[in-house]
């Protein structure tokens, strides 16, 4: 029994013999394998979990990023066994896994660790039924209780879940007994009002320091490294600040329409589907303010400074600031598509904006004065996400016998769909006269490393694993955005909606978003 306890240590200390190759591991930051844990993933059979979840989890594995004592424990409503499961699993693999095709050997492990337990979400009997099913793994497998619940539910059924995992005390913690984990999906909350009640709610179950409340955005390979961009670099933080960036532009632009989620997107709209979340998440990581060390705590704290920093909206600044709008029929990558209104589940006379562009003040030493020009939309002309920093002009023009007049620095973070970095600046033309034009330099992930880079759920589902909760927002983060973006939506109730549809689909929105920035004689990037 001894020699058995010194094995599992060992194994947890360092990862098992690989018989795969694992690009993953190279210039990866954390090194060490999870404890031996239970992966519960509520709402297994649901679109998530199949895409991204099942896919991210099969990856790790095959990478040899996770103990030999690891056992995924599917709960979902549909009457599957393990085995009939293991074969829906295989399908979405083979459908969506990053790397294919599947490695015969490593899905053959993984498969054995999959086990399916039947749940009605709401029935009190089933979640005693899970308990007993969970200490059996426990024993079987050597998992040594600890878990991480995945809620991969509609939102409306993660309070129930949550409650239902307090009432059987699947949440505690005891010591020698394991640690307990929850990763809980956006949207969190519809407002302001919903955000903190769901977070009262969580909170009367599980502590903060056990929710993980995860933004996809944030395991990014490009957004993770514009921390390292910022910090571990001594030329570019002496001048990330209102002295020399004139503004910022952060852009997320989607080519799709709302497909087959038509329901949830009329509930929702761009601005809770997107702006609260996404587009704050990268404002914050653009203009916090240097973390006292690489750790969640420190890193969260800075970021809510941020949100606090926001200046919150009027109704006459949501007027001025915020433009709203919906897309209607157009063309995109040469094929004619159906306006939003004619898309499937949607009201035909529908109201919800798919459209939003908004200029924000950060008011702090920092940022005083520098504009943010926040934009996103659906059936725009192409998928970009961006981080541009607009550098301000040189305060003299030396070379005015030039043809042309080069554009003010420029640094842009492409986080998709080509990774990486570009910064623009003035050069001579080679020739006799004196010629200056903008140049660029241009890093790309995908040319640079040889190395693919992982999926972000794979990142954040390994670092929860880890107790590592620096990619996830806190509760007062969540609050705090949500205090930004409540008094637009309560402004957009009261005003009522723009004449939409207000663009066409594959145009770059509605023309009031180009008055934006051309207001403060400045206009949108081109991407």
């Amino acid at each position: 029994m001894r020699e058995l306890r010194e094995t599992r240590r060992g194994a947890r200390r360092r990862p098992p013999r690989s018989r795969f190759p694992n690009p993953l591991r190279e210039g990866l930051r954390l090194e060490r394998v999870p404890d031996p844990s239970a992966f519960v993933l509520f709402g297994a059979t649901g679109d998530l979990a199949h895409r991204k979840v099942l896919p991210a989890l099969y990856q790790l594995w095959r990478s040899n990023l996770l103990p030999q004592e690891f056992t995924v424990l599917a709960v979902a409503r549909r009457p599957y066994s393990d085995a009939t499961f293991r074969d829906e699993v295989r399908s979405a693999l083979e459908r969506f896994a990053r790397v294919q095709p599947l490695d015969a050997t490593a899905w053959a492990a993984f498969a054995g660790r999959i086990c399916y337990q039947q749940l009605d979400f709401s029935d009190d009997a089933g979640y005693d039924a899970l308990g007993e099913r969970l200490d059996a793994l426990d024993r079987e497998r050597g998992t040594q209780g600890n878990r991480l619940y995945y809620l991969a539910t509609q939102p409306s059924q993660v309070t129930e879940v949550v409650r239902q995992l307090g009432r059987v005390g699947l949440d505690h913690e005891v010591h020698g007994a394991g640690w307990r984990r929850v990763i809980v999906e956006k949207p969190f909350g519809r407002d302001l009002e919903s955000a903190t009640r769901l977070n009262r709610e969580v909170g009367k179950v599980f502590r903060e320091s056990q929710v993980y409340r995860i933004d996809h955005y944030l395991g990014k390979e490009t957004v993770r490294n514009l921390l390292v961009f910022r910090f571990g670099n001594g030329i570019f933080e002496p001048i990330w600040n209102r002295r020399y960036v004139d503004h910022v532009q952060i852009t997320v632009a989607e080519s799709i329409g709302v497909e087959s989620r038509g329901a949830f997107y009329e509930e929702t709209g761009a601005i809770r589907d997107i702006l609260q979340n996404h587009l704050l998440q990268l404002l914050t990581l653009v203009a916090m303010e240097p973390p006292a060390a690489f750790e969640a705590n420190s890193l969260r704290d800075e970021k809510v400074k941020v949100l606090r920093a926001v200046t919150r909206f009027s109704p006459e600044d949501v007027r001025r600031l915020i433009v709203r709008g919906q897309y209607g029929p157009g063309w995109v990558d040469a094929q004619p598509v159906a306006g939003y209104r004619e898309e499937p589940e949607v009201d035909p006379l529908s109201e919800t904006e798919t459209y939003v562009a908004a200029r924000l003040a950060v008011d702090d030493w920092r940022w005083g004065g520098v504009p943010f020009y926040l934009r996103t939309g659906k059936r725009l002309p192409k998928r970009a996400t961006e981080i541009a920093v607009q550098f301000k002009e040189v305060p003299h023009r030396l070379f005015r016998d030039s043809s042309s007049e080069p554009d003010p620095n420029l640094l842009a973070m492409r986080i998709q769909p080509d990774e990486g970095i570009l910064l623009r600046f003035a050069a001579k033309v080679p020739g006799l006269g004196l010629d200056v034009r903008s140049v660029n330099m241009d890093f790309t992930y995908g040319s640079t490393f040889v190395v693919g880079s992982p999926d972000a759920y794979e990142t954040l589902i390994l670092d929860a694993l880890l107790g590592d909760a620096s990619l996830f927002t806190r509760a007062d983060e969540v609050e705090e955005a949500w205090g930004i973006v409540t008094p637009i939506i309560e402004a957009w109730a009261a005003m009522g909606a723009p004449d939409f549809p207000n663009y066409a689909a594959g145009s770059w929105g509605p023309e009031a978003a180009d008055d934006l920035p051309a207001r403060d004689g400045r206009r949108w990037r081109r991407i």
